[in-house]
């Protein structure tokens, strides 16, 4: 089971997510998602994702990104993934997302 943290900053306009576990897939996404609706407001127009612990991104894990870019108005950035390994970003740049995600060290 993975453990997520959810902040709002600066007014409720930023929202930092920490993925606490080495696995964003098919088996705690559905937690993710649930997390991100009790969490989300209308406010947030920059998402920062810190990947620091995940070793393995799947399908499911990039369709939950995806949602989560869906959910930002048109005022708002690009998600930023952080702290991503070498193999999370692999999978984001062979899916050419990062030309949809700021990818950060």
């Amino acid at each position: 089971m993975a453990d997520y943290t959810f902040k709002l900053t600066e007014g409720g306009t930023q929202l930092l997510i920490t993925i606490g576990a080495n696995k964003f897939d098919a088996s705690c996404v559905s937690g993710f998602k649930q997390q991100l609706e009790e969490t989300w407001q209308d406010t947030i127009i920059h998402v920062d994702i810190d990947f620091f612990q995940v070793d393995f991104i799947d399908s499911s894990g990039i369709g939950a990104l995806l949602g989560v870019q869906k959910r930002l108005r048109g005022d708002g950035q690009p998600i930023r993934v952080l702290n991503a390994k070498p193999n999370v970003v692999s999978v984001i740049e062979l899916l050419r997302l990062h030309r949809v995600f700021s990818i950060s060290e």
